[in-house]
């Protein structure tokens, strides 16, 4: 009878691949698939933002373009209204000028033009994960005009 004699453990593999060896690629694909599930999130988050943004932007806008048209054009004036998830909050006064713009403002009353800046909060969400946005221009209209609404 002959014996049998086993090959060393080295020569016995077959081609398959050991537990150790897949538990190993199992973790580095469940590493990179949480690397991408969290840059995809990221990513997601910024698109939600950018789209409040700008649909803030556009609620800006199109009260920004009522303003002396259906929004009267005068000083001390205030308004509020909402436009479907977002809520505004508009007021008219005297433009003051900064520091480096007093010549504007001196430019304005020799041309007998009457500057109103216009600024205009927009706001969504429920707190504690609320925003708002300041919206701000100046306007101009003759001063003339100015009495008469005065």
């Amino acid at each position: 009878m002959r014996s049998r004699h086993l090959p060393p453990v080295s020569m016995r593999r077959n081609g398959g691949f050991t537990l150790l060896e897949l538990l190993l690629a199992f973790m580095v694909f469940a590493l990179s698939f949480a690397t991408v599930m969290e840059i995809l999130s990221g990513s997601m988050r910024n698109t939600v933002r950018a789209r409040h943004y700008t649909e803030a932007a556009l609620t800006a806008q199109s009260v920004m373009d009522q303003v002396g048209v259906e929004i009267p054009l005068e000083p001390g004036f205030m308004a509020n209204g909402e436009s479907g998830d977002y809520r505004w909050e508009l007021q008219i006064y005297d433009y003051q000028g900064t520091e480096g713009e007093f010549n504007a403002v001196e430019l304005a009353e020799l041309t007998q033009i009457a500057l109103l800046q216009v600024d205009l909060y927009v706001s969504w969400g429920e707190p504690p994960r609320d925003s708002s946005r300041r919206f701000s221009t100046v306007k101009a209209m003759l001063a003339g005009r100015m009495e008469e609404i005065e």
